[in-house]
Order: C-alpha cells, then structure tokens, then sequence
C-alpha cells in the first residue's frame, strides 16, 4: 500500500496502488471489453506511463490504438504519436467524430465503478507488489467473463424460446381419420 497524494480537498491524501485500465471505445450491445490492465506501483505521473500502456495493449491486442481518450491526468505524455492523444477538457483539434468519442470516455468510469464493486479492486487482500499486481489483472479477467457468460445466456434464452416455439407449433402426434 503506497499513499497517493490526490490534491483534492475533500479527499487530500489516498491509500493504495495506481492501475492503469485499457477498453474499447466504441459502443457495444454488451459492454466494452477491459483490453489491458496493469498496477503502477510507486505513483508514478500518469502522462509518463502512457507510452508503456499503448504499446503493450498495442502487442496484446495486434492492432494499432487509433486514437487514446484519458483523463487530465494525462497532461504532459510522452506518447510517440501525441497528435493521436485527446484529453478530456480539450478544445483544440477536437470536432465531430473525434467530439463524440470524447464525450464517450465517461464510460470507462463505470467499468471501473463495475470491477471495484464486483470484480473485488476496491480492495486488495493479497500480499505484496505481486498480489496488487494479480489483483487487477484478476479483476479485469473477471469482468470479461461475466461480459462473456451475458452473452451465452442471452444465447441460450434465444434457442430455448427458438425450440419452445417450434416444438408448440407442430403437433405432437396426428390422429388417423
């Protein structure tokens, strides 16, 4: 457990580890998937580990990230592409497409709010670095399987009530006349 200095006056000081938390963007019928989780231990600044966080989502997922949405914490990265980074709060470069998917970042804090609540990040029981470590990485595993066991159940109503249907319409036997 570190201290984290907030510089909030109601909450001035926190007590625990930084996590760094990769999803999707784009809208989708059933969540946005966590792509990357990893704890930075130390409080580093969050504009510095966010050329780190982009290449190794960039190597987990095989894909190059088109464009990062973060928080004004994010202020002074060191982004290899920085023309491709969009704080939240910025005015300059930012209309349409680019507007909306901006707007869109709020998202992520309930996908954090879901994996503090049900996925146990809130707080951590394991010990040392490591535990933090699997903690999160354990936490965003687990996310992305009840994200996945919604669709398998939203699958499985889909053919009950599909068989339920075609074994109420044909009859089970015919009479003979």
């Amino acid at each position: 457990m570190e201290c984290i200095g907030k510089g909030k006056a109601s909450a001035p000081y926190e007590f625990g580890v930084k996590a760094s938390i990769v999803t999707t963007n784009a809208r989708a019928p059933g969540g946005q998937f966590v792509l990357h989780a990893r704890t930075l231990p130390g409080n580093p600044y969050d504009g510095h580990t966010l050329d780190f966080v982009i290449e190794a989502t960039e190597r987990l997922t095989g894909r190059a990230i088109e464009r990062a949405y973060v928080d004004k914490g994010y202020r002074g990265h060191n982004a290899a592409n920085p023309r491709r980074v969009f704080i939240s709060g910025q005015k300059r470069g930012v209309f349409g497409r680019i507007k909306r998917e901006l707007r869109r970042r709020s998202a992520i804090e309930a996908v954090i709010g879901h994996m503090k609540a049900e996925g146990h990040l809130g707080r951590c029981y394991l010990r040392g670095r490591a535990g933090d470590a699997a903690n999160v990485i354990l936490s965003a595993i687990g996310y992305n399987l009840r994200l996945v066991l919604a669709w398998l159940r939203m699958i499985l109503r889909l053919l009950l009530l599909l068989a339920l249907h075609t074994f109420a319409v044909q009859p089970a036997f015919k009479p003979a006349s």
